[in-house]
């Protein structure tokens, strides 16, 4: 079958209804809606080979990619909107578009603690509903780091003959106990806020904005690296401010405390504090291995080419949980190490060597036959 979804990529925010998800522990989602934004012109088959390329954001990202990631996308840039139709969607259970806790549920009100626990792969099946909708039955590449990376790890195992390549970046193929027990502290944090009402608080005169500070405020540190961190502030007092007084005052603050209490009332400034818990939760449930015979047995199985990209300095995924996907993956493009102080958000700051290691997988992607070329020239056509 071939035809031309509609997608117009002039960046416009646009949301598409997908009707009722499933979720993987046997919840429904009733009247869930995606939201995405695309740029470039779809060119090519909706059905067969095509130029979508699409991207998967992280953790209290949004569809608009060509903003958090504009060092790479855009005409001209690694993924060059003059050739590649780019297409972000909002994940299910975010807050900027796609059906989440804030969103309104059928039965009236906000879904709040009807929200069901979701997974990865509740994510990735409701994507696919979202490309069903729009009649996009097949894409070029998925890529996405953190949360995204989980995302695209899962589209290659759970619908490999809709994707023709991916890109994984700053992630690992499961969560690990750290990584469960460092983002639980953070849904401690949210949950135990007086104002979270068991999570049904949108009709309360306030919310749990001290708990979500307090949630980025740990997620933070993990996000950047310690070498980062410590250059940028040392033992630095705040200025105007001393914490070395005779009694410690919450007012009297280290500078790095200054800057994680900023980065605290950003989030709470965009972000809604129950897809916060939502997505990590999540991120908790996230194992390629479950119900498929283990970690290994998992990625073994994979068809699909996958370049994998680490951080050497990331504390959240560290760089030895990307060499394990790249030495157990089925067909591996590529691994790429990323080299900074940064730490984790090393993939959405270094703009220069995220250039080089794009222009790298799309290059290795034209050079590499897919699952389906390979398929069509040695005559079989199941993947």
């Amino acid at each position: 079958m071939t035809s031309t979804p509609p997608l117009t990529g002039d960046g416009a925010l646009r949301v598409v209804p997908i009707g009722d998800v499933a979720t993987e522990a046997g919840a429904v989602i009733a009247g869930a809606e995606i939201a995405y934004q695309a740029w470039g012109e779809f060119r090519g088959d909706a059905y067969g080979a095509n130029n979508i390329l699409l991207v998967e954001h992280a953790l209290t990202g949004d569809s608009n990619a060509a903003e958090w990631w504009c060092e790479v996308i855009g005409p001209g840039k690694a993924l060059d909107t003059d050739t590649w139709c780019v297409v972000c969607t909002n994940a299910l259970g975010s807050c900027y578009g796609s059906t989440g806790p804030a969103s309104p549920h059928p039965d009236g009100g906000r879904w709040g603690s009807r929200f069901p626990a979701i997974s990865i792969r509740d994510q990735v099946a409701a994507e696919k509903q979202f490309l069903d909708a729009l009649g996009i039955g097949r894409v070029r590449a998925v890529l996405g780091g953190s949360m995204g990376g989980a995302r695209t790890l899962e589209w290659t195992l759970m619908y490999p003959e809709r994707v023709d390549y991916a890109c994984v970046l700053a992630v690992s193929a499961r969560s690990s106990a750290w990584q469960i027990g460092i983002q639980t502290a953070q849904l401690s944090a949210i949950t135990r806020d007086p104002d979270w009402h068991g999570g049904d608080y949108y009709d309360q005169p306030n919310g749990p904005d001290a708990g979500l500070a307090a949630a980025r405020r740990i997620a933070h540190l993990t996000y950047r690296g310690e070498l980062e961190i410590d250059e940028r502030f040392g033992t630095s007092a705040q200025a105007g401010e001393n914490p070395l007084g005779p009694y410690r005052l919450d007012d009297q603050r280290f500078a790095v405390q200054s800057y994680l209490d900023h980065q605290g009332i950003k989030l709470v400034e965009r972000f809604d504090a129950g897809s916060y818990v939502a997505l990590t939760e999540t991120l908790n449930r996230h194992d390629v291995g479950r119900g498929r015979g283990g970690l290994n047995k998992a990625l073994a199985s994979s068809k699909v080419p996958t370049m994998i990209v680490g951080v050497d300095t990331d504390i959240l995924y560290p760089y030895h949980q990307q060499e394990h996907l790249s030495r157990n993956l089925g067909n591996l493009l590529a691994m790429s190490k990323l080299s900074s102080p940064v730490g984790h958000d090393a993939f959405l700051v270094e703009a220069r060597q995220m250039d080089i290691i794009l222009r790298k997988f799309i290059a290795l992607s034209e050079q590499t036959p897919s699952p389906h070329d390979f398929a069509a020239r040695s005559g079989a056509y199941d993947i």
